[in-house]
């Protein structure tokens, strides 16, 4: 008597496959939203860096930080991420918005001058609230 040969899953490695599959994916939806959020408020962080460039000429060329934004020569549209963007004291701040999610739309990032002996050494970043340093780069933790 010759024996059938099986062809095809049987409905329990099927089962199996399908809850592996479940699972990766309760896992990697989240992580990947999370993602998305950082990489819209990253947008923000790049505006804050064209800005700085230039609140760093305007302080080496006049020898005082810029009253404001459009004195120091930095764009103050809105983008499709980040809303307003301020300088006050040579500080840079930018607020986000319309990332999609409420803890990242609170925050606000901080570029603070750094000067010694009359010239900018350095800048240091902030953020507030602190419940938004899950969404912000490393530079603003």
């Amino acid at each position: 008597m010759m024996k059938k040969q099986q062809s095809g899953f049987t409905l329990i490695e099927l089962m199996i496959v399908v809850a592996i599959v479940g699972i990766l994916a309760a896992i990697a939806i989240p992580a990947y939203r999370d993602y998305m959020t950082r990489s819209k408020v990253s947008e923000c962080a790049a505006s804050l860096g064209a800005c700085k460039t230039s609140v760093a000429e305007f302080s080496a060329s006049r020898g005082h930080m810029p009253a404001n934004a459009t004195s120091a020569g930095c764009s103050t549209t809105a983008s499709q991420y980040c809303d307003t963007l301020t300088v006050a004291g040579g500080a840079i701040t930018i607020q986000v918005s319309g990332t999609g999610d409420a803890t990242a739309d609170a925050c606000s990032l901080t570029l603070t001058p750094v000067v010694a002996g009359g010239s900018i050494t350095a800048w240091t970043g902030s953020s507030a609230p602190a419940t938004c340093s899950k969404y912000v780069p490393a530079k603003f933790r």
